[in-house]
Protein backbone atom coordinates (compact mmCIF):
# COMPACT_ATOMS: atom_id res chain seq x y z
CA UNK A 1 0.00 0.00 0.00
CA UNK A 2 0.99 3.75 -0.81
CA UNK A 3 2.03 5.15 2.60
CA UNK A 4 2.67 8.38 1.73
CA UNK A 5 2.27 9.96 5.18
CA UNK A 6 -0.89 11.11 5.43
CA UNK A 7 -0.63 10.54 9.57
CA UNK A 8 1.65 13.08 9.34
CA UNK A 9 -0.54 15.36 7.29
CA UNK A 10 -3.69 15.62 9.58
CA UNK A 11 -4.52 16.56 12.44
CA UNK A 12 -5.19 14.18 15.39
CA UNK A 13 -8.54 15.39 15.66
CA UNK A 14 -9.04 15.07 11.86
CA UNK A 15 -7.44 11.31 11.82
CA UNK A 16 -10.42 10.78 14.98
CA UNK A 17 -13.19 12.08 12.73
CA UNK A 18 -12.31 10.21 9.55
CA UNK A 19 -11.70 6.84 11.79
CA UNK A 20 -15.75 8.08 13.40
CA UNK A 21 -16.77 7.89 9.80
CA UNK A 22 -14.65 4.61 9.12
CA UNK A 23 -16.79 3.43 12.20
CA UNK A 24 -20.13 4.34 11.41
CA UNK A 25 -20.31 2.53 7.73
CA UNK A 26 -18.61 -0.24 9.18
CA UNK A 27 -21.17 -0.46 11.92
CA UNK A 28 -24.00 -0.25 9.27
CA UNK A 29 -22.82 -3.12 7.50
CA UNK A 30 -22.63 -5.11 10.92
CA UNK A 31 -25.91 -4.32 12.29
CA UNK A 32 -27.47 -5.29 8.84
CA UNK A 33 -26.30 -9.10 8.84
CA UNK A 34 -28.33 -9.71 12.10
CA UNK A 35 -31.12 -6.55 12.51
CA UNK A 36 -33.27 -8.52 10.05
CA UNK A 37 -33.44 -11.85 12.43
CA UNK A 38 -36.06 -10.39 14.90
CA UNK A 39 -37.98 -8.46 12.11
CA UNK A 40 -38.58 -11.42 9.86
CA UNK A 41 -42.24 -12.80 11.19
CA UNK A 42 -43.51 -9.10 10.81
CA UNK A 43 -42.17 -9.13 7.17
CA UNK A 44 -43.18 -12.30 6.30
CA UNK A 45 -46.73 -11.04 7.20
CA UNK A 46 -46.47 -8.25 5.69
CA UNK A 47 -45.63 -9.49 2.27
CA UNK A 48 -47.10 -13.10 2.68
CA UNK A 49 -43.51 -14.40 1.82
CA UNK A 50 -42.32 -17.93 2.53
CA UNK A 51 -40.49 -19.65 4.97
CA UNK A 52 -37.76 -19.88 2.34
CA UNK A 53 -37.78 -16.12 0.81
CA UNK A 54 -37.11 -15.19 4.72
CA UNK A 55 -33.95 -17.26 5.01
CA UNK A 56 -32.72 -15.88 1.45
CA UNK A 57 -33.06 -12.13 3.12
CA UNK A 58 -30.63 -13.51 5.77
CA UNK A 59 -28.41 -15.70 3.74
CA UNK A 60 -28.55 -13.47 0.15
CA UNK A 61 -27.04 -10.85 2.37
CA UNK A 62 -24.31 -13.55 3.38
CA UNK A 63 -23.52 -14.74 -0.17
CA UNK A 64 -22.62 -11.44 -1.91
CA UNK A 65 -20.64 -10.24 1.26
CA UNK A 66 -18.40 -13.36 0.83
CA UNK A 67 -17.69 -13.69 -2.76
CA UNK A 68 -16.95 -10.40 -3.44
CA UNK A 69 -15.21 -9.60 0.01
CA UNK A 70 -11.70 -10.12 -1.34
CA UNK A 71 -13.29 -8.30 -5.11
CA UNK A 72 -13.80 -5.36 -3.03
CA UNK A 73 -10.14 -5.16 -1.63
CA UNK A 74 -8.49 -5.28 -4.90
CA UNK A 75 -10.65 -2.28 -5.96
CA UNK A 76 -9.91 -0.35 -3.51
CA UNK A 77 -6.16 -1.10 -4.32
CA UNK A 78 -6.56 -0.20 -7.53
CA UNK A 79 -9.08 2.63 -7.67
CA UNK A 80 -8.79 4.09 -4.73
CA UNK A 81 -9.89 3.29 -1.09
CA UNK A 82 -11.38 6.38 -0.40
CA UNK A 83 -13.51 6.23 -3.75
CA UNK A 84 -14.77 2.96 -3.31
CA UNK A 85 -15.63 3.65 0.24
CA UNK A 86 -17.99 6.23 -0.42
CA UNK A 87 -19.42 3.73 -3.96
CA UNK A 88 -19.93 1.00 -1.40
CA UNK A 89 -21.75 3.89 1.27
CA UNK A 90 -23.65 4.81 -2.02
CA UNK A 91 -24.59 1.72 -2.98
CA UNK A 92 -25.29 0.12 0.19
CA UNK A 93 -27.96 2.89 1.19
CA UNK A 94 -29.53 2.66 -2.06
CA UNK A 95 -29.71 -1.15 -1.49
CA UNK A 96 -31.59 -0.32 1.91
CA UNK A 97 -33.67 1.98 0.20
CA UNK A 98 -34.60 -0.82 -2.35
CA UNK A 99 -35.48 -3.25 0.92
CA UNK A 100 -37.42 -0.71 2.37
CA UNK A 101 -39.86 -0.27 -0.46
CA UNK A 102 -39.76 -3.88 -1.12
CA UNK A 103 -43.24 -4.74 -2.31
CA UNK A 104 -43.14 -8.56 -2.50
CA UNK A 105 -40.77 -11.04 -1.50
CA UNK A 106 -38.47 -11.38 -4.45
CA UNK A 107 -37.51 -7.66 -4.71
CA UNK A 108 -36.76 -7.84 -0.76
CA UNK A 109 -34.48 -10.83 -1.57
CA UNK A 110 -32.83 -9.02 -4.57
CA UNK A 111 -32.44 -5.66 -2.41
CA UNK A 112 -30.93 -7.66 -0.07
CA UNK A 113 -28.39 -9.60 -2.42
CA UNK A 114 -27.58 -6.01 -3.72
CA UNK A 115 -26.63 -5.01 0.25
CA UNK A 116 -24.02 -7.89 0.39
CA UNK A 117 -22.39 -6.43 -3.09
CA UNK A 118 -22.48 -2.88 -1.72
CA UNK A 119 -20.85 -4.25 1.80
CA UNK A 120 -18.25 -6.14 0.37
CA UNK A 121 -17.25 -2.57 -1.76
CA UNK A 122 -17.35 -0.48 1.51
CA UNK A 123 -16.03 -2.76 4.37
CA UNK A 124 -12.51 -3.58 2.98
CA UNK A 125 -11.66 -0.23 2.75
CA UNK A 126 -12.36 0.55 6.47
CA UNK A 127 -8.97 -1.49 7.57
CA UNK A 128 -6.75 0.15 4.40
CA UNK A 129 -8.08 3.64 5.70
CA UNK A 130 -6.68 2.85 8.65
CA UNK A 131 -3.70 2.04 7.79
CA UNK A 132 -3.23 5.13 5.55
CA UNK A 133 -4.58 7.46 8.76
CA UNK A 134 -2.25 5.70 11.27
CA UNK A 135 1.62 5.13 12.06
CA UNK A 136 1.80 0.87 12.87
CA UNK A 137 2.33 1.50 16.18
CA UNK A 138 -0.72 3.64 16.60
CA UNK A 139 -3.20 0.81 14.32
CA UNK A 140 -3.48 -1.78 16.87
CA UNK A 141 -5.72 -0.09 19.25
CA UNK A 142 -7.73 0.88 16.26
CA UNK A 143 -7.70 -2.18 14.51
CA UNK A 144 -9.08 -4.03 17.84
CA UNK A 145 -11.73 -1.32 18.13
CA UNK A 146 -13.15 -3.21 14.38
CA UNK A 147 -13.54 -6.39 16.88
CA UNK A 148 -15.26 -5.09 19.89
CA UNK A 149 -17.54 -2.60 18.05
CA UNK A 150 -18.69 -5.07 15.95
CA UNK A 151 -19.65 -8.05 18.68
CA UNK A 152 -21.76 -5.00 19.87
CA UNK A 153 -23.13 -4.53 16.56
CA UNK A 154 -23.77 -7.70 15.68
CA UNK A 155 -25.57 -8.60 18.85
CA UNK A 156 -27.44 -4.99 18.77
CA UNK A 157 -28.90 -5.82 15.27
CA UNK A 158 -31.64 -7.94 16.54
CA UNK A 159 -32.10 -5.48 19.77
CA UNK A 160 -32.69 -2.65 17.08
CA UNK A 161 -34.69 -4.75 14.80
CA UNK A 162 -37.39 -5.60 17.83
CA UNK A 163 -37.01 -1.95 18.89
CA UNK A 164 -38.00 -0.15 15.72
CA UNK A 165 -40.45 -2.86 15.02
CA UNK A 166 -42.37 -1.84 18.17
CA UNK A 167 -41.94 1.83 18.17
CA UNK A 168 -43.03 1.53 14.30
CA UNK A 169 -41.82 4.96 13.68
CA UNK A 170 -43.66 7.04 11.01
CA UNK A 171 -45.87 3.87 10.62
CA UNK A 172 -43.39 2.07 8.73
CA UNK A 173 -43.19 -1.31 10.40
CA UNK A 174 -40.55 -3.76 9.67
CA UNK A 175 -39.60 -1.19 6.44
CA UNK A 176 -38.09 0.89 9.07
CA UNK A 177 -35.01 -1.68 9.64
CA UNK A 178 -33.59 -0.64 6.18
CA UNK A 179 -34.98 2.61 6.24
CA UNK A 180 -32.70 3.85 9.60
CA UNK A 181 -29.74 3.22 6.92
CA UNK A 182 -31.05 6.33 5.00
CA UNK A 183 -29.82 9.13 7.29
CA UNK A 184 -26.60 6.83 8.73
CA UNK A 185 -25.78 6.29 5.25
CA UNK A 186 -26.06 10.04 3.81
CA UNK A 187 -24.31 10.87 7.39
CA UNK A 188 -21.30 8.42 6.35
CA UNK A 189 -21.05 9.63 2.75
CA UNK A 190 -21.16 13.67 3.56
CA UNK A 191 -18.49 12.92 6.44
CA UNK A 192 -16.48 10.63 4.18
CA UNK A 193 -15.64 13.38 1.41
CA UNK A 194 -15.02 15.77 3.42
CA UNK A 195 -12.46 14.20 6.06
CA UNK A 196 -11.10 10.80 4.28
CA UNK A 197 -7.66 10.45 2.61
CA UNK A 198 -6.91 9.82 -0.88
CA UNK A 199 -4.42 6.90 -1.19
CA UNK A 200 -4.70 3.48 -3.35
CA UNK A 201 -2.09 0.76 -3.72
CA UNK A 202 1.30 1.06 -5.32
CA UNK A 203 1.40 -2.37 -6.40
CA UNK A 204 -2.56 -3.85 -7.24
CA UNK A 205 -3.26 -7.28 -8.10
CA UNK A 206 -5.31 -7.69 -10.62
CA UNK A 207 -9.06 -8.67 -9.67
CA UNK A 208 -9.80 -12.49 -10.08
CA UNK A 209 -13.00 -12.23 -12.00
CA UNK A 210 -13.24 -16.48 -12.79
CA UNK A 211 -12.19 -17.23 -9.64
CA UNK A 212 -15.47 -14.94 -8.01
CA UNK A 213 -17.73 -16.21 -10.33
CA UNK A 214 -16.73 -20.22 -9.52
CA UNK A 215 -16.74 -19.10 -5.54
CA UNK A 216 -20.18 -17.83 -6.28
CA UNK A 217 -21.78 -20.91 -8.20
CA UNK A 218 -20.62 -23.05 -5.38
CA UNK A 219 -21.84 -21.41 -2.60
CA UNK A 220 -24.77 -20.63 -4.41
CA UNK A 221 -25.35 -24.14 -5.38
CA UNK A 222 -25.02 -25.25 -2.05
CA UNK A 223 -27.72 -22.80 -0.61
CA UNK A 224 -30.50 -22.83 -3.07
CA UNK A 225 -31.41 -26.65 -2.87
CA UNK A 226 -31.04 -26.64 0.89
CA UNK A 227 -33.41 -23.89 1.14
CA UNK A 228 -35.75 -24.52 -2.34
CA UNK A 229 -35.59 -28.05 -1.88
CA UNK A 230 -38.04 -28.17 1.26
CA UNK A 231 -41.13 -26.42 -0.38
CA UNK A 232 -40.38 -27.98 -3.37
CA UNK A 233 -40.62 -31.88 -2.08
CA UNK A 234 -36.56 -32.46 -2.28
CA UNK A 235 -36.99 -33.35 -5.94
CA UNK A 236 -33.78 -34.89 -7.85
CA UNK A 237 -32.65 -31.69 -8.86
CA UNK A 238 -31.69 -30.24 -5.93
CA UNK A 239 -29.46 -33.12 -5.34
CA UNK A 240 -27.51 -32.25 -8.76
CA UNK A 241 -27.12 -28.80 -8.20
CA UNK A 242 -25.38 -30.23 -4.71
CA UNK A 243 -23.36 -32.44 -6.76
CA UNK A 244 -23.07 -29.46 -9.01
CA UNK A 245 -21.30 -27.20 -5.82
CA UNK A 246 -19.03 -30.47 -4.62
CA UNK A 247 -17.43 -30.14 -8.11
CA UNK A 248 -17.43 -26.06 -8.46
CA UNK A 249 -15.26 -26.28 -5.33
CA UNK A 250 -13.14 -28.56 -7.08
CA UNK A 251 -12.38 -26.74 -9.92
CA UNK A 252 -12.36 -23.08 -7.83
CA UNK A 253 -9.62 -24.65 -5.76
CA UNK A 254 -7.50 -26.05 -9.14
CA UNK A 255 -8.32 -23.09 -10.93
CA UNK A 256 -6.61 -20.65 -7.97
CA UNK A 257 -3.92 -23.16 -7.34
CA UNK A 258 -3.06 -22.70 -11.11
CA UNK A 259 -3.31 -18.72 -11.31
CA UNK A 260 -1.17 -18.35 -7.91
CA UNK A 261 1.49 -20.19 -9.60
CA UNK A 262 0.68 -18.26 -13.41
CA UNK A 263 0.17 -14.55 -12.47
CA UNK A 264 1.39 -15.13 -8.63
CA UNK A 265 -1.88 -13.45 -7.43
CA UNK A 266 -5.25 -15.43 -6.85
CA UNK A 267 -8.68 -14.86 -4.49
CA UNK A 268 -7.35 -16.93 -2.14
CA UNK A 269 -3.58 -17.90 -1.42
CA UNK A 270 -3.25 -21.83 -1.34
CA UNK A 271 0.13 -21.75 0.50
CA UNK A 272 -2.07 -20.96 3.76
CA UNK A 273 -3.26 -23.85 4.11
CA UNK A 274 -0.13 -25.86 4.87
CA UNK A 275 -0.38 -24.34 8.07
CA UNK A 276 -2.73 -26.22 10.27
CA UNK A 277 -3.35 -23.52 12.04
CA UNK A 278 -4.81 -21.74 9.88
CA UNK A 279 -6.34 -24.54 8.38
CA UNK A 280 -7.61 -25.65 11.44
CA UNK A 281 -8.85 -22.22 12.18
CA UNK A 282 -10.77 -21.60 9.16
CA UNK A 283 -12.84 -24.68 9.87
CA UNK A 284 -13.56 -24.00 12.89
CA UNK A 285 -14.50 -20.58 12.13
CA UNK A 286 -17.02 -21.90 8.92
CA UNK A 287 -18.86 -24.18 12.25
CA UNK A 288 -18.87 -21.37 14.43
CA UNK A 289 -20.40 -19.13 12.55
CA UNK A 290 -23.22 -22.03 10.96
CA UNK A 291 -24.31 -22.77 14.62
CA UNK A 292 -24.03 -18.72 16.10
CA UNK A 293 -26.44 -17.66 12.99
CA UNK A 294 -28.81 -20.94 13.29
CA UNK A 295 -29.14 -20.31 16.45
CA UNK A 296 -29.72 -17.01 16.66
CA UNK A 297 -33.01 -17.20 13.33
CA UNK A 298 -34.59 -19.73 15.15
CA UNK A 299 -34.60 -18.19 18.51
CA UNK A 300 -35.84 -14.52 17.14
CA UNK A 301 -38.47 -16.76 15.48
CA UNK A 302 -39.54 -19.49 18.05
CA UNK A 303 -40.12 -16.42 20.84
CA UNK A 304 -42.55 -14.42 18.48
CA UNK A 305 -44.25 -17.88 16.05
CA UNK A 306 -43.86 -20.26 18.80
CA UNK A 307 -44.95 -18.20 22.60
CA UNK A 308 -46.36 -15.24 21.01
CA UNK A 309 -43.51 -12.65 22.23
CA UNK A 310 -43.72 -8.88 21.08
CA UNK A 311 -40.72 -7.90 19.07
CA UNK A 312 -39.65 -5.22 22.33
CA UNK A 313 -39.70 -8.38 24.19
CA UNK A 314 -37.59 -10.41 21.83
CA UNK A 315 -35.29 -7.41 21.53
CA UNK A 316 -34.90 -7.18 25.45
CA UNK A 317 -33.97 -11.14 25.62
CA UNK A 318 -30.59 -10.24 23.45
CA UNK A 319 -29.39 -7.85 25.78
CA UNK A 320 -28.04 -10.07 28.58
CA UNK A 321 -27.09 -12.20 25.67
CA UNK A 322 -25.29 -9.35 24.51
CA UNK A 323 -23.78 -8.62 27.48
CA UNK A 324 -22.62 -12.35 27.95
CA UNK A 325 -20.58 -11.47 24.60
CA UNK A 326 -18.77 -9.00 25.00
CA UNK A 327 -17.76 -9.69 28.48
CA UNK A 328 -16.26 -12.78 26.71
CA UNK A 329 -14.79 -10.85 24.51
CA UNK A 330 -13.01 -8.12 25.79
CA UNK A 331 -12.57 -9.62 29.25
CA UNK A 332 -12.55 -13.09 29.40
CA UNK A 333 -11.13 -14.54 26.09
CA UNK A 334 -8.72 -11.41 25.59
CA UNK A 335 -7.09 -10.89 28.91
CA UNK A 336 -7.10 -15.34 29.27
CA UNK A 337 -6.01 -16.65 26.18
CA UNK A 338 -2.12 -15.96 26.67
CA UNK A 339 -2.06 -17.22 29.75
CA UNK A 340 -4.52 -20.53 29.08
CA UNK A 341 -4.27 -21.00 25.44
CA UNK A 342 -6.53 -23.30 24.27
CA UNK A 343 -8.47 -24.00 27.17
CA UNK A 344 -10.17 -20.84 26.73
CA UNK A 345 -12.27 -21.11 23.29
CA UNK A 346 -12.29 -24.73 24.48
CA UNK A 347 -14.24 -23.80 27.54
CA UNK A 348 -16.19 -20.94 25.38
CA UNK A 349 -17.62 -23.43 23.15
CA UNK A 350 -18.50 -26.10 25.79
CA UNK A 351 -20.65 -22.93 27.74
CA UNK A 352 -21.84 -22.01 24.60
CA UNK A 353 -23.18 -25.02 23.57
CA UNK A 354 -24.80 -25.79 27.35
CA UNK A 355 -26.25 -22.36 27.43
CA UNK A 356 -27.69 -22.91 24.07
CA UNK A 357 -29.22 -25.71 24.94
CA UNK A 358 -30.36 -24.75 28.12
CA UNK A 359 -32.09 -22.01 26.86
CA UNK A 360 -33.44 -24.07 24.30
CA UNK A 361 -35.17 -26.34 26.71
CA UNK A 362 -36.31 -23.20 29.18
CA UNK A 363 -37.95 -21.49 25.95
CA UNK A 364 -39.68 -25.87 25.09
CA UNK A 365 -41.34 -25.44 28.79
CA UNK A 366 -42.06 -22.06 28.69
CA UNK A 367 -40.12 -20.99 31.35
CA UNK A 368 -40.13 -17.35 32.60
CA UNK A 369 -38.21 -14.78 30.58
CA UNK A 370 -35.83 -13.92 33.06
CA UNK A 371 -34.83 -17.63 33.64
CA UNK A 372 -34.51 -17.33 29.68
CA UNK A 373 -31.95 -14.37 29.98
CA UNK A 374 -30.22 -15.35 32.37
CA UNK A 375 -29.07 -18.71 30.48
CA UNK A 376 -28.82 -16.45 27.35
CA UNK A 377 -26.22 -14.79 29.40
CA UNK A 378 -24.08 -17.98 29.64
CA UNK A 379 -24.30 -18.78 26.02
CA UNK A 380 -23.32 -15.04 25.35
CA UNK A 381 -20.34 -15.49 27.83
CA UNK A 382 -19.92 -18.45 25.78
CA UNK A 383 -19.83 -17.15 22.54
CA UNK A 384 -17.62 -13.95 23.55
CA UNK A 385 -15.18 -16.56 24.96
CA UNK A 386 -15.00 -18.74 21.95
CA UNK A 387 -15.27 -15.56 19.14
CA UNK A 388 -12.46 -13.20 20.26
CA UNK A 389 -9.92 -15.63 20.39
CA UNK A 390 -10.83 -17.44 16.94
CA UNK A 391 -9.54 -14.78 14.55
CA UNK A 392 -6.02 -14.58 16.74
CA UNK A 393 -5.77 -18.90 16.27
CA UNK A 394 -6.42 -18.60 12.91
CA UNK A 395 -3.68 -15.86 11.90
CA UNK A 396 -1.13 -16.58 14.71
CA UNK A 397 1.57 -18.11 12.55
CA UNK A 398 0.56 -16.43 9.08
CA UNK A 399 3.31 -14.23 7.99
CA UNK A 400 3.01 -11.11 7.21
CA UNK A 401 3.42 -10.87 3.76
CA UNK A 402 0.21 -13.20 3.60
CA UNK A 403 -1.96 -11.15 6.33
CA UNK A 404 -4.20 -8.92 4.10
CA UNK A 405 -5.44 -12.18 1.95
CA UNK A 406 -5.48 -14.15 5.34
CA UNK A 407 -7.72 -11.90 6.94
CA UNK A 408 -9.87 -11.62 4.09
CA UNK A 409 -10.20 -15.20 3.72
CA UNK A 410 -11.04 -15.47 7.80
CA UNK A 411 -13.69 -13.02 6.90
CA UNK A 412 -15.42 -14.85 3.78
CA UNK A 413 -15.19 -17.91 5.66
CA UNK A 414 -17.44 -16.22 8.53
CA UNK A 415 -19.87 -15.19 5.33
CA UNK A 416 -20.00 -18.37 3.99
CA UNK A 417 -20.61 -19.96 7.61
CA UNK A 418 -23.26 -17.40 8.41
CA UNK A 419 -25.13 -18.23 4.95
CA UNK A 420 -24.51 -21.76 5.39
CA UNK A 421 -25.72 -21.92 8.75
CA UNK A 422 -29.14 -19.96 7.93
CA UNK A 423 -29.69 -22.36 4.98
CA UNK A 424 -29.10 -25.89 6.89
CA UNK A 425 -30.60 -25.18 10.24
CA UNK A 426 -33.40 -22.72 9.02
CA UNK A 427 -34.20 -25.46 6.24
CA UNK A 428 -33.84 -27.85 9.58
CA UNK A 429 -36.37 -26.15 11.29
CA UNK A 430 -39.03 -24.88 9.03
CA UNK A 431 -39.36 -28.37 7.58
CA UNK A 432 -40.60 -29.36 11.23
CA UNK A 433 -42.95 -26.67 11.35
CA UNK A 434 -44.62 -26.65 8.27
CA UNK A 435 -48.14 -27.05 8.78
CA UNK A 436 -47.95 -28.27 12.73
CA UNK A 437 -47.27 -24.60 14.20
CA UNK A 438 -47.41 -26.27 17.69
CA UNK A 439 -44.46 -27.87 16.93
CA UNK A 440 -42.41 -24.56 17.08
CA UNK A 441 -40.71 -24.72 20.48
CA UNK A 442 -39.55 -28.55 19.78
CA UNK A 443 -38.25 -27.43 16.57
CA UNK A 444 -35.99 -24.80 18.18
CA UNK A 445 -34.69 -27.70 20.35
CA UNK A 446 -33.62 -29.65 17.43
CA UNK A 447 -31.98 -26.97 15.71
CA UNK A 448 -30.20 -26.00 18.81
CA UNK A 449 -29.32 -29.32 18.82
CA UNK A 450 -27.67 -29.23 15.25
CA UNK A 451 -25.94 -25.86 16.60
CA UNK A 452 -24.46 -27.65 19.63
CA UNK A 453 -23.04 -30.47 17.57
CA UNK A 454 -21.36 -27.50 15.46
CA UNK A 455 -19.70 -26.30 18.44
CA UNK A 456 -18.89 -29.99 19.47
CA UNK A 457 -16.87 -29.88 15.99
CA UNK A 458 -15.68 -26.58 16.62
CA UNK A 459 -14.03 -27.95 20.51
CA UNK A 460 -12.56 -31.40 18.43
CA UNK A 461 -10.80 -29.36 15.74
CA UNK A 462 -9.07 -26.59 18.21
CA UNK A 463 -8.09 -29.32 20.66
CA UNK A 464 -5.86 -31.06 17.57
CA UNK A 465 -3.96 -27.62 17.95
CA UNK A 466 -0.95 -26.78 19.95
CA UNK A 467 -1.61 -25.46 23.15
CA UNK A 468 1.02 -22.97 23.44
CA UNK A 469 0.04 -21.89 19.33
CA UNK A 470 1.43 -18.13 20.09
CA UNK A 471 4.52 -19.18 19.79
CA UNK A 472 6.67 -19.86 16.78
Amino acid sequence: MERTPVSAELTARQRSLAFATILVAFVMDVVDSTIVNTALPAMQRGLGASDAAMQWVVSGYFLTFAVLLVVGGRLGDLFGYRRMFLIGVIGFTAASLACGLAADQQSLVFARLAQGLAAAIMAPQGVALVQLLYDPTERIGRLAAFGIIGGLAAIGGPVLGGLLIALNPFGLGWRSVFLINLPVGLLALVAGIALLPRGRSAHPLRIDVPGSLLLFVAVGALLYPLIEGRESGWPLWGFAVLAVSACTCWAFWRYEVRRRARLGSALIEPALFRDSCFRIGLAATGCFTVASTGFLLTFSITLQRGLGYAPLDVALLHVPFGLGVMAGISQIGRKALPRYGLRVPLVGAVAMAVGCIATALAVRFDLPAPVIGALLLVAGIGMGTLAGPLGPITLARVDRGHAGVAGAMHKTVQQIGGAVGTALIGTLYFSIIAGRPELTPTAFVIAVLVAATALAIVALLLSRLPDRIFLR
